[in-house]
This record gives C-alpha cells, structure tokens and sequence, in this order.
C-alpha cells in the first residue's frame, strides 16, 4: 500500500488534509515532527509527503533534499500558501512534485485531491519502470 503522509506542524491544516484524503478513501498519517517525517520515508511507509512549509525548526526548502535523499523517487506535494517565492524556487528546484495552496474553501480542495491522485499515478509508473528495467 502506498502510504500518504501529511507532515506540517500546523495542527489545522495537519487535521484538514488528512481527512480530506481519508473523505477520498486515503490511507493517510500525520506527523509534525521532522525526525518522524524522515523516519517514514526511510521505511517506505511513506511514499507520498505533503509537506507544509516548516517542520520543527527545518524549512521545507531544507527538508526536501534530505528526504530525495532517503528515497529518490519519494513524491513530494509543497502545501504552503504563504511561502515566500526564493523558498518555492529552492524546492521545486530539489523535486517537488507539485506546490499546492492550502485550501480556504472546501471548493479549492479539489486541487489537493487531483495532485495526490497524479502523484500516486506518476509512483505507480515509475515503480513499473523500476521492475521493467531489472527485469
């Protein structure tokens, strides 16, 4: 199973996320820990990180190479609305997968939605890749 990981240390937007991809029939945890955030995707239990913008004291400009690094094909989606745009240019730099605006309105959630579905087709492709490749 591939697992959704909602990793922000607002606790608002932490709790929103998750129960919107629960409402569209996820697998989703939650962390606002750092340390928990890497401990996941070094077990795979994490394929998927909705980052916010901070965790801990790390931005998230400094926790995505981190993470590529503990697993290069780990798909990121950066949920920030106020990031500022050097930080948004630093992390699509490193491999975001997408940027996304924290939804105001249960109408904008559709945008969460949609990216996490692309983000799980786009893993579900590379991993046929991977196992065609070594095949």
């Amino acid at each position: 199973m591939r697992g959704l990981l909602v990793a922000d240390k607002d606790a608002v937007s932490r709790k929103r996320m998750a129960n919107l991809l629960m409402d569209a029939g996820y697998d989703v945890a939650v962390t606002n820990s750092a340390a928990e955030t890497i401990h996941d995707v070094l077990n795979n239990s994490a394929q998927v990180v909705l980052l916010g913008k901070e965790l801990d004291e790390l931005t998230s400009a400094e926790l995505v190479p981190l993470l590529k690094q503990c697993n290069r094909n780990l798909v990121i989606i950066l949920v920030a609305d106020d990031a500022p745009l050097p930080l948004i240019r630093k992390v699509r730099k490193e491999g975001i997968f997408y940027h996304a605006l924290r939804p105001a309105k249960a109408k904008d959630e559709e945008e969460i939605r949609q990216a996490v579905k692309y983000a799980l087709e786009r893993l579900k492709k590379t991993e046929a890749l991977q196992i065609t490749h070594y095949q």
